[in-house]
């Protein structure tokens, strides 16, 4: 359970908390609420009240008792007993419900409007009937006196479909193109239709005429209100004879006298987001409106808020348990939301010991949201040491330098160290000890990346200082402590290649010197690790180097690097000349074409090859063949003979066309003998042989 405090109002999300999953045995749920402190505080307060991905509406029946939930995936519409706190039935549907009424006092009379356009109706034993309309619908309204059903939708049309006589009756023609939600009084049984265009019709079931007209769009727009487009109605609800509240799509609620055609009061919510779900609180004389962000309780006289809740998901259907403080919410979530906030009205007789369980938090002042927890810092957990990696999921949640810290885990360290003292005091003295010995012996700290050069640029200095040049020996000691070389000493980007050829050739006596580098570098290490320095001192002897002997190195390097480019390029040249004088050796295959002849593996090989090949050693290699002569004359070599061999296929398909047009020569006969009398049919009448 979780317990907000919005404007002095105290709200309780009874839903709040870890859910067991369904597949856990009834032993392992015992024991995870012997052990899980979330799950010992859960308060389910109705079974299973949850849908398997998304509640779309939910709805409470007239005597209180049932509450009906209608979500998805797979469509399905589920039941529960109020006086059983369980799941009485589930009903599966063949499509999504956009919405559904309930017609009787409890759950034997529903009926549902579906997303294919079909009406379907249950009785208390199931599917009873289901029939269709002409045009999608978006919203209906039951009419208790005629019984008549009136369904609104993508159409200029209002469909009445009669429940006595079980037939349409004829629709009512509006002037909107389409209609987005309707509602009937329930004091004198006008019926109102809210359109797309933003406004509202009023109609008489009596007389099937419209009574009014309210422009919603025009007077939803005022000084303190800033409006993107063209506003639609999108909720619509009555209160008692005379009041009416209408929500636009782009998140205004507009309050309306049935006598006047301006509203009374228009709320913004500033999200410009749509308003889903309208309900009058007519003990506190409040008005409940939800978009799919936030729901927020305002006074109906003045638009005081009076308080808000802004659940962690998408809001899709606000239902307000009648007299009393619960609210019902239905998520884009599995989980539908139970809220209870006292000062809207007791709780429910089915669920009275809430009250008593509201009673005893209130009575303790330290009960928050955070009562468990504690904020921390960084320090305060590298004190506790604990490590963030393993609480982050869990019960730690960081946040810049802050963190929010579980109160029992706050508390490990005075249950597990009850020496803290005695661990205090000795540091202390630790502290004392090294500040009196770094008075004495300064203790050289060597960083991680380019220790070598550290140790020359430390050695360049007391080479400086010895000589007396001050100048440059603060230049040198001073870029090991200055921040704007830092990241060279603890960056392994910047660490020195030793065997680059810029270092080789730039730094010819490395090799000479770090031999006595590495021999102080150890030493160094080992100065380090040992807690008392005191007698500790180097031996080396330095031994001197020839002045010019670095000029030998330089050609010495020179030479090496020469020595390795020509190799480098003989192992290229050998490879590239290995690949192409490589036989076939692993097995390939190799596609013959249609009308090509197959000769060997080799041929194929040798036409892969020569594909690959230049012009010019495709030009070479025919000329040595004899299939190409280039004669070199005067302008150039301009003739081009070739030969080309044809397949055996293509001469046997020509030695047999030149059989048939020697058979059919043999076979053909003389047409002299037949002449045309006088003028033919022909252009000119001339006599023709055929």
């Amino acid at each position: 359970m979780q317990v907000s405090n919005v404007n002095n109002v105290k709200i309780y999300n009874l839903s709040y908390g870890k859910s067991l999953p369904q597949w856990l045995s009834d032993r392992k749920k015992r024991a995870l609420q012997k052990k899980d402190v979330d799950v010992q505080r859960r308060i389910e307060l109705i079974q299973d009240f949850e849908m398997p991905t998304v509640c779309t509406s939910i709805k409470v029946s007239r005597d209180g008792q049932y509450v009906l939930a209608a979500g998805t995936y797979k469509p399905r519409i589920r039941c529960y007993d109020t006086y059983q706190l369980s799941l009485k039935f589930e009903r599966c549907l063949d499509s999504d419900v956009v919405a559904f009424d309930i017609l009787s006092e409890d759950y034997s009379k529903l009926v549902f409007l579906h997303t294919d356009r079909y009406v379907e109706f249950h009785s208390q034993h199931g599917h009873y009937y289901k029939t269709r309309i002409p045009k999608f619908g978006r919203d209906f309204s039951y009419h208790y006196p005629s019984c008549d059903l009136y369904f609104v939708g993508a159409s200029s049309e209002i469909f009445r479909l009669n429940l006595e006589q079980g037939r349409f009756l004829n629709s009512l023609q509006t002037s909107a193109t389409e209609h987005n939600v309707c509602d009937i009084n329930p004091v004198h049984q006008l019926f109102a239709a809210g359109t797309i265009e933003g406004k509202v019709e009023c109609w008489d079931p009596r007389v099937r005429n419209r009574v009014a007209l309210l422009d919603c769009a025009l007077s939803s727009v005022t000084e303190n209100t800033e409006v993107d487009g063209l506003p639609s109605v999108s909720a619509l609800k009555f209160s008692g004879a005379l009041n009416m509240a209408v929500g636009t799509s782009t998140g205004q609620v507009l309050l309306y006298d049935l006598r006047s055609s301006h509203p009374l009061l228009v709320k913004d919510h500033y999200y410009g987001l749509p308003i889903k779900s309208l309900n009058f609180h007519d003990q506190l004389n409040l008005v409940l409106s939800a978009d799919s962000k936030i729901i927020k309780m305002w006074h109906r006289d003045t638009g005081k808020i009076f308080c808000s809740v802004e659940p962690q998901t998408n809001i899709n259907d606000v239902c307000v348990y009648p007299n009393s403080g619960m609210l019902f919410t239905a998520n884009e979530d599995p989980k539908m939301n139970t809220l209870y906030i006292p000062a809207l009205g007791p709780a429910p007789r089915w669920c009275c010991f809430l009250d008593n369980l509201t009673e005893e938090l209130e009575e303790n002042p330290e009960s928050t949201i955070y009562d468990d927890y504690k904020f921390v810092t960084r320090k305060d957990l590298e004190n506790l040491g604990i490590l963030l990696q393993t609480f982050l999921t869990d019960s730690l949640q960081v946040a810049c330098a802050e963190a929010v810290l579980f109160i029992s885990i706050f508390h490990v360290k005075t249950m597990t160290n009850p020496f803290a003292y005695e661990e205090y005091r000795k540091d202390k003295i630790r502290q004392k000890i090294e500040e009196s010995r770094a008075q004495r012996v300064q203790l050289k700290k060597l960083p991680k990346v380019n220790k070598e050069l550290a140790i020359k640029l430390m050695e360049d200095g007391e080479h400086e200082a010895q000589i007396g040049s001050k100048k440059k020996g603060k230049a040198t000691t001073n870029i090991l402590s200055d921040n704007r070389f830092k990241m060279m000493f603890e960056n392994p980007d910047y660490q020195v290649d030793e065997q680059s050829e810029e270092y080789r050739l730039l730094n010819p006596i490395v090799s000479k010197v770090s031999q006595k580098r590495r021999k102080k570098l150890q030493q160094l290490v080992q100065m380090e690790e040992e807690e008392e320095l005191e007698g500790r001192a180097s031996s080396d002897e330095e031994s001197s180097d020839d002045d010019k002997s670095w000029v030998e190195e330089v050609r010495e390097q020179r030479r090496l690097l020469r020595l390795e480019e020509r190799n480098r390029k003989m192992k290229e040249r050998e490879r590239k000349l290995l690949d192409r004088n490589t036989d076939l050796q692993d097995p390939r295959f190799y596609q013959i074409k249609a009308g090509e002849e197959f000769r060997s593996f080799g041929d194929m090989a040798r036409k892969q090859k020569l594909q690959k090949a230049s012009l010019e050693e495709r030009l070479k290699l025919e000329e040595r063949s004899g299939i190409m002569n280039l004669n070199d004359t005067a302008v150039g070599s301009k003739q081009l003979t070739f030969t080309l061999k044809k397949s055996d296929k293509i001469r046997s398909q020509q030695q047999a066309e030149r059989d048939h047009h020697e058979e059919r020569r043999k076979l053909r006969r003389t047409a002299g003998h037949l002449h045309s009398r006088g003028r033919g049919r022909g252009r000119g009448g001339a006599r023709r042989h055929f």
